[in-house]
């Protein structure tokens, strides 16, 4: 038993890293929609929040993998965090929205290298046998973040102000960075043998990625299907709130508690998936997790009251967690680490260029026909993308690429 938890000592501490770090995204989220409203009384202002990220990522992701599989991913994670937290800290010190935008754009820089570094270093930590467990604790943290974040953001904003928890919340990234100190640098490289970041780099490991996508085929067919597929969700979350009022109906009363509902759905999901995760395979995680997530798309689609809506989202948030956790250990088993980074950058970069253009298309159609029947078609091409994607899980021929330990099953 103590080897078992001697096991799990670092994986529990990044895990509280992450955790940490998770809350104070959604802190972040709540207080910078509202800082950005009060400035500018515009919705369309706030409406751009949706578009730095995906144009950030597009300006960065060409280069970030080739600057993270080279150096430290601990270090990055570190510095990812501390510049998180400073320039979160700078936001209500900004006298113009211009600025808070600038001040957006360098946060979602920062964003851009620790996703990959992030993923890369967990890996590296986290043995074979213990990913999916792993991943499913996560995913239960995230969740929960997705409960307590814009609780505690609410409260903070009613019992002090927005700028105060804007400063609380740059706070929180530095305790996540101290948590993050305790961990070993697994990154063990001569900084002589550092290739130095120039567009010729940058051209050979494009080339690379592109070279490993071709040659590992089935690999890249389920992640890269995984990614549009969660394109799609994207997309019609983005007009969640005109949906869910003005279609639907619903008071923001009646939409923030739904909101709390599929965030109660999630932690079920992922305190089952943290339980049970070990009786759970791969296969069926990621299977049972796109269809049923697609359908509870379908539900949301068609709903016509609160009831039906509330019950859509339940089983979208609870069988979400499984499709994150399962397709997440499923890359980490196949993708090679020493690769890791270059190819979650631009698998992000697809991912950043399909969400802009689809949420342009969403937006447009909504106008142009309506919202009701563009978002009832989404859902429907989810739901029939997921039943084909299914089938291709479970081919007998690829059954070794949900390997779970070190020699085989």
């Amino acid at each position: 038993m103590s080897h078992r938890l001697q096991q799990w000592k670092n994986p529990i501490v990044l895990l509280s890293s992450l955790g940490l770090a998770n809350v104070g995204d959604f802190i972040y989220l709540v207080a910078i929609n509202i800082i950005v409203y009060q400035m500018t009384g515009s919705a369309t202002a706030v409406a751009l929040l949706w578009i730095i990220g995906p144009l950030t990522n597009i300006l960065t992701k060409f280069w970030t993998g080739s600057y993270i599989d080279f150096r430290s991913k601990r270090k990055i994670m570190i510095q990812t965090y501390i510049a998180r937290g400073l320039l979160i800290m700078m936001i209500p010190l900004a006298p113009s929205v211009v600025v808070i935008y600038i001040l957006l754009v360098f946060l979602s820089i920062a964003r851009a290298f620790f996703r990959p570094s992030s993923m890369t270093y967990t890996t590296m930590l986290v043995p074979i046998e213990m990913r999916k467990r792993f991943n499913g604790i996560r995913s239960f943290t995230s969740s929960s973040a997705f409960i307590i974040g814009p609780s505690i953001g609410g409260s903070l904003i009613l019992l002090t102000s927005v700028n105060a928890t804007l400063w609380v919340n740059g706070f929180l990234f530095i305790i996540a960075t101290l948590i993050l100190i305790i961990l070993p640098d697994l990154d063990e490289r001569e900084k002589s043998s550092i290739p130095k970041l120039t567009t010729h780099q940058i051209k050979e490991d494009f080339s690379l990625v592109l070279k490993f996508f071709s040659e590992n085929k089935y690999i890249s067919f389920i992640y890269i299907t995984f990614i549009l597929i969660m394109v799609a969700t994207f997309a019609m979350d983005s007009q969640e709130v005109v949906f869910t009022q003005q279609v639907i109906g619903l008071s923001e009363f009646e939409y923030s508690l739904l909101i709390s509902i599929t965030g109660i759905g999630s932690v079920t999901g992922g305190v089952v998936l943290s339980i049970f995760s070990k009786h759970f395979s791969l296969r069926y995680m990621i299977a049972v997790g796109v269809i049923m997530s697609s359908i509870g798309y379908l539900v949301y689609a068609f709903s016509w009251s609160f009831l039906s809506i509330t019950a859509g989202f339940i089983v979208l948030g609870f069988f979400l967690v499984f499709l994150n956790a399962g397709i997440t250990t499923f890359y980490q088993n196949n993708v090679p680490v020493d690769l890791m980074g270059r190819i979650t950058s631009i698998t992000q970069l697809i991912q950043s260029i399909a969400q802009i253009l689809l949420i342009l298309i969403v937006g447009f159609l909504g106008d142009v026909i309506s919202l009701r029947m563009t978002i009832v078609s989404l859902a429907s091409f989810m739901f029939m993308s997921a039943l084909v994607y299914s089938l291709f899980l479970f081919k007998p021929n690829y059954k070794g690429f949900y390997k779970e330990e070190k020699e085989g099953v």
